[in-house]
């Protein structure tokens, strides 16, 4: 039977389905709580449950603690209500007010950026656009029923071509076709836009943000987005990968720092090749904010990538250096059963 949530502080309410989670349901009836991967892997959608008793469903260990569960923490994108419940979540105002649509879309253009990583600009039918919060996510629907997810990386007023960074993954159901026999002029589905991993513009906070590999995409369409705003908050971009040819746009933010004086970008390699001759940053991107920053308790940090690298930056800026709990936004790349990324 139905049970109804009501969340805390805004007295708002909601009923949730037997085949529900409680995130489904908000999201159905048009409260948008915050989440990100939707598959227990991020933790971004953690909330507290002040009455009554959830199924907290499979997660990650990491994302959701022993210590968040005696806390009455959950994970709503996996919790199921056993009782009538009264939970604590921050709501988003700015994104209930954007339509999810369900739209055709044609590969408008194809193009390598690295040898795993492939931009794909994709254009909707003449009388569409897509409203979106620099940052948010795009599903593809595939064919069987399964969908693959893709931060968009274009900023929301550049969006007569949606922008995508693909990474390729071997064996992944959707990544394989994009690197072999997708052309440009194909046609494809799309759901979104999706996610609560967007640009904070009421906040006048320092910002800091840190990408790992193709998590660069949704940080460019919010830095992109806050040049075009002419935000004057401070701005710092870590940018990690492997080696330097896997900074794959890397004159991108060397062009915004020369025109930004309120931007700086660094670039951190964790395994730079003897061929790189490289001089910079090495190590963990988490790291490097680490050893440049004594004390986060006044900055805003923004983080994309893979769980391990999110989930590093949350615990170490949050346990050490004094950033606020509600200041950590992160969108991490999860993988599903077959081995496709997802975002």
């Amino acid at each position: 039977m139905p049970h109804q949530v009501t969340i805390q502080p805004s007295g708002h309410r909601f009923s949730v389905e037997d085949d529900e989670t409680l995130l489904e349901a908000a999201l159905r009836e048009g409260f948008a709580l915050p989440y990100g991967c939707r598959n227990g892997a991020c933790g971004a959608c953690k909330g507290k449950v002040l009455a009554g008793q959830v199924d907290y469903g499979t997660y990650s260990a990491s994302a959701l603690k022993d210590e968040d569960k005696v806390q009455g923490r959950a994970l709503f994108c996996r919790a199921r209500p056993l009782t009538d419940l009264i939970i604590e979540a921050r709501e988003i105002g700015a994104a209930k007010d954007i339509v999810v649509k369900t739209l055709p879309c044609r590969v408008e253009k194809l193009e390598k950026l690295a040898d795993d990583v492939m931009r794909m600009k994709i254009k909707l039918p003449a009388n569409e656009r897509l409203q979106f919060l620099a940052g948010q996510y795009i599903d593809f629907q595939l064919k069987d029923g399964r969908a693959r997810s893709y931060s968009l990386a274009n900023a929301p007023h550049d969006d007569a071509l949606l922008e995508l960074h693909i990474r390729h993954v071997p064996g992944g159901l959707f990544t394989d076709q994009v690197f072999s026999t997708l052309k440009e002029r194909d046609i494809l589905r799309l759901k979104g836009p999706l996610g609560s991993f967007f640009l904070r513009e009421d906040s006048d906070k320092p910002m800091i943000f840190v990408a790992g590999g193709t998590g660069f995409a949704p940080i460019k369409s919010m830095l992109e987005h806050a040049f075009a705003a002419h935000l004057d908050r401070e701005m710092v971009l870590y940018w990690g990968v492997r080696s330097l040819k896997d900074l794959y746009l890397a004159a991108l933010p060397q062009q915004w720092q020369a025109e930004h004086p309120n931007f700086s970008f660094v670039p951190v390699l964790s395994a730079p090749l003897p061929q790189d001759r490289w001089q910079g940053r090495t190590g963990l991107v988490h790291d490097a904010v680490l050893a440049d920053f004594a004390d986060l308790s006044g900055y805003q940090v923004y983080a994309s990538g893979a769980p391990a690298m999110v989930d590093a930056a949350r615990d170490a800026f949050l346990r050490t250096r004094g950033l606020p709990e509600d200041e950590f936004f992160a969108d991490a790349f999860v993988y599903a059963a077959d081995t496709e990324a997802v975002t």
